[in-house]
């Protein structure tokens, strides 16, 4: 093989699921936090309190009170988090037959994508940060549900594309 045809072939060659969950985990990552941040400063809040927010899911209310170096260690928990979802993504996508049928095609895409953005923005809000945190979960009001819709836009979609990409 000539050496423009391997370079061909390694262009179409599945990427490993380290390298996969590298690019889908950076994406997500970075999409999940520019719409996290568009919606804080739009109900008038501070970026600083966002990233403490999220670090005082793990780390408890002290953070809150923590300064910019608070906000960091929420923006470091932010794509851990980020991370881990795209793993169970990419993980059922190796695993299931049906799944990697789906997001064959754009449509699939999509379809994938509105189910598992809003099932992470449900399981999230409902069930892991209340057990972590100990407090109630969250009455189901328009913000909220502006967040469950997001989740479809600037979480699922970006994972599924992402995800699906190195797999072709």
């Amino acid at each position: 093989m000539t050496s423009a045809g391997r370079a061909a072939h390694t262009a179409r060659a599945p990427s490993s699921f380290a390298a996969r969950l590298v690019r889908t985990g950076i994406t997500i990552g970075v999409v999940d936090a520019l719409w996290a941040v568009v919606l804080t400063v739009a109900y008038g809040r501070t970026i600083t309190a966002l990233w403490q927010g999220v670090a005082s899911v793990p780390f408890g209310k002290a953070v809150l009170e923590g300064g910019v170096a608070t906000a960091w260690l929420g923006l470091g928990v932010h794509f851990c988090v980020a991370f881990t979802w795209s793993a169970v993504f990419l993980f059922a996508h190796a695993q299931s037959a049906a799944l990697r049928r789906l997001v064959s095609t754009g449509a699939g895409v999509a379809v994938a994508s509105v189910i598992y953005g809003p099932l992470i923005w449900t399981l999230m809000s409902l069930v892991f940060i209340p057990l972590r945190t100990g407090n109630p979960a969250p009455a189901i009001t328009a913000r909220w549900m502006v967040q469950l819709v997001g989740h479809a836009f600037f979480v699922g979609l970006p994972i599924v594309w992402s995800a699906v990409q190195g797999s072709r």
